[in-house]
């Protein structure tokens, strides 16, 4: 059954793909005209299947007290909305994100307070100065998948580093100046980020009012950002970041954030849990390059300054070996729920160890198949030699539909990031519709 599920995705997409070469695009003049509202979104189904790894230690944690045989399937839908409404100096935003998750769990869906994900006024008295106040995204930092300096953002998942995140709630401004010479932009966003019960309650500590900043320089054809965080909620951090285009096809850029006094939470392999503090700096350097025949390369090296070591991370797996094995002979999980207990927000974030290689090579329409894109993701973790790789397949030759098929192969020895997690491999079809 598993295998027939695999194939009627593979011929769904390639007689979709096949269908859609008699399609004609037609042009509109009224689609570019500007109006004084907007709204649009795209629906999305996600099958998945996962093939698992039952010698995994997060498989372990996971699973320690069910069967669920080699395989298991996930159903995704998502729905997101967005519209906005401008009258004079004010514009109105809202984009909203409603998931539908059916899993071995049951059904899941978000909740109610997370469904808006952006939610703001806008008011632009000139053309060099705006202000927002409400649920809003600040997107800081010049990396692809990863960035130290999104101090007031939620982090990217690696694996899908485009997809829109959830906002905060906050008051930004933004001044913005153009000159003549070296220095040709100039600009300053301040922002007011409250952090108490119902609101930003999951950024840091409660009770506080935040405040941020970024400023940001055009020198020298040179893209140059200064940020900091201070506040209480969270300690204090500073960073900085760059982009320049070293030719019209090649780019570079880095980041680079320190972070005073990081807390770190370590399990050992007997289950004792400590605590340290210490100053993180934690940096990024990557390339963007567009070959002649539109191969697009990005990569990235990411130094995770308050990451866990590699023996820090192989005590943790340890440990929930000894806790499995205790369950298996005893029934106590007592020392399984120790292990979850620090697995969440911590060890089981994404990317937890502290250095990693990402790269990405995207293929646009390869032997001249229009709307088709291939391309393949790679992100290595230096400390252990773990990885995984993941190719997929794009098509977008359908009007406001787009087709993806996608596999993640996860590769690593026993101890390591990528080798103890719950599957070995996954598949996954994504099927989008932008309305």
């Amino acid at each position: 059954m598993k295998k027939r599920w695999l194939v009627l995705m593979a011929a769904l997409f390639i007689a979709i793909f096949s269908v859609s070469f008699a399609e004609e695009y037609k042009f509109d003049v009224s689609e570019i005209e500007k109006k004084p509202y907007h709204i649009g979104g795209y629906v999305e189904f996600k099958p998945i299947l996962f093939v698992l790894d039952k010698d995994a230690a997060l498989y372990k944690l996971r699973f320690f007290n069910r069967d669920e045989g080699k395989t298991i399937e996930e159903y995704n839908g998502k729905l997101q909305l967005e519209g906005s409404l401008e009258k004079g100096i004010a514009r109105l935003f809202i984009r909203t994100n409603f998931d539908l998750k059916y899993s071995y769990l049951g059904w899941e869906h978000t909740e109610s307070k997370r469904m808006i994900y952006e939610g703001y006024l806008s008011l632009k008295p000139s053309s060099f100065l705006s202000f927002k106040f409400g649920k809003q995204t600040q997107l800081w930092g010049k990396g692809y998948a990863f960035n130290p300096v999104a101090f007031v953002s939620r982090p990217k998942d690696p694996d899908e580093p485009e997809l829109a995140l959830e906002g905060f709630i906050m008051a930004s401004a933004d001044y913005i100046k153009s000159f003549s010479g070296p220095l040709k932009t100039f600009s300053i966003t301040p922002v007011i980020f409250p952090v108490y019960d119902h609101i930003n309650d999951d950024f840091g500590k409660i009770n506080k009012v935040n405040f941020a900043g970024k400023i940001y320089f055009l020198l020298y054809d040179t893209d140059i950002d200064l940020m900091g965080l201070t506040g209480g909620s969270k300690t204090n951090r500073f960073g900085m970041d760059f982009s320049r285009n070293i030719t019209t096809n090649f780019e570079v850029h880095g980041e680079f954030a320190f972070i005073n006094n990081q807390t770190k939470k370590v399990i050992d392999r007997q289950g004792k849990i400590s605590e340290s503090k210490f100053d993180a700096k934690s940096y990024l350097l990557g390339i963007r390059y567009l070959t002649p025949w539109d191969t697009t390369i990005i990569f990235e090296y990411y130094r995770n300054g308050t990451g866990f070591t590699h023996l820090e991370m192989k005590d943790y797996f340890t440990f929930i070996d000894k806790g499995y094995d205790l369950f298996l002979i005893t029934g106590n999980d007592s020392l399984l729920k120790k292990a979850t207990s620090v697995t969440e927000g911590n060890y089981g974030r994404p990317n937890p160890m502290q250095d990693y290689l990402y790269l990405r090579v995207t293929q646009k329409e390869p032997f001249n198949i229009l709307y088709f894109t291939p391309a393949i993701t790679t992100i290595m973790n230096l400390n252990d030699r773990s990885l995984s790789i993941s190719p997929e397949l794009l098509y977008t030759g359908i009007t406001n539909l787009e087709l993806r098929l996608k596999g993640i192969a996860l590769v690593g020895q026993n101890g390591s990031e990528y080798g103890e997690k719950p599957n070995d491999y996954r598949v996954e079809f994504r099927v989008r519709y932008y309305f």
